[in-house]
């Protein structure tokens, strides 16, 4: 994320209009699933799942609750260490990440349950997601001094930045516990840009919210995508949004990669309809 100011330059959710005005995606592989499975307590969650997260594009992940969506985000960020296959990230071969890993390097996660600190203000949530980023030590921190100072403005500037983007100046300094559902989302979300993040990994992003708000979200994850060239997988039950926002979709039934490919071909693809959307998406 550019150091200036950052400003939502589409009023549409069209990827069409994105496209002649932006960079075409790439066909390089930024992550690579090959051969993943995944057990837990003994029982299977995922079952020789191999696709690829293409530089700049925005995949969906799609199927039925218990499909195994929110666990190949969680191999990716580190939560989860596959039973067998690898992990290719950047062209680096790895068997499992860490949490730690990921973040250092750029991979950014948002969850499916809320997780804020709903006693600090909209802000202070923000700022958390620059600790990372942060190099003075604790007590130069306390006492912003020098160049702690200088690096807290900093800091600040690019959470600032982020506000400004997501149009949550009226909420700055509200707690985020006080907060609507809708809009500790956004918090939630603006939290994983505040990391700068070059990979963002979001489960669920427009759970419970209403139809302008599923319009909001969908406006912020295109104009990320398209300023900045972040990588973005999402995970979205709304076939809506996903069949809208999406270059890519993958569907996972029971564990099992069914479906692979651009939007028009994942609502037409006959196991896809039967497994998961029931009838062809209009």
């Amino acid at each position: 994320m550019k150091s200036h100011k950052l400003e939502p330059k589409y009023d549409s959710m069209s990827k069409a209009k994105i496209a002649q005005t932006h960079e075409v995606k790439t066909d390089q592989p930024v992550i690579s699933f090959n051969g993943i499975h995944l057990r837990i307590g003994g029982i299977g969650i995922l079952t020789d799942v191999s696709f690829d997260v293409r530089k700049r594009e925005i995949l969906a992940i799609i199927g039925p609750n218990g499909a195994g969506k929110s666990s190949m985000l969680n191999i990716v960020n580190g939560f989860y260490k596959p039973t067998s296959g690898v992990v290719t990230f950047l062209g680096e071969t790895r068997t499992t990440m860490t949490p730690a890993y990921a973040a250092r390097n750029g991979i950014a996660r948002t969850f499916q349950n809320i997780a804020l600190f709903k006693g600090m203000s909209t802000l202070d949530n923000l700022m958390t997601g620059r600790l990372l980023k942060m190099k003075r030590n604790m007590l130069m921190q306390a006492l912003y001094f020098g160049p702690a100072r200088r690096e807290e403005i900093n800091h600040r500037r690019i959470v600032e930045d982020v506000i400004d983007f997501l149009e949550i100046q009226a909420i700055r300094r509200t707690l985020v516990g006080h907060l609507p559902y809708g809009l500790q989302k956004r918090v939630e979300f603006g939290r994983a840009l505040a990391m700068e993040p070059d990979i963002l990994l979001l489960d669920e992003p427009m759970a419970g919210m209403n139809v302008e708000e599923k319009q909001d979200m969908s406006r912020f994850i295109l104009d990320v995508n398209a300023e900045f060239g972040t990588t973005i997988v999402l995970i979205e039950h709304d076939m809506g949004v996903v069949m809208d926002i999406s270059d890519r979709v993958v569907v996972l039934d029971y564990g099992c990669k069914i479906g692979d490919g651009a939007p028009d071909e994942v609502r037409n693809n006959p196991k896809v309809i039967s497994a998961y959307l029931g009838v062809s998406y209009e």
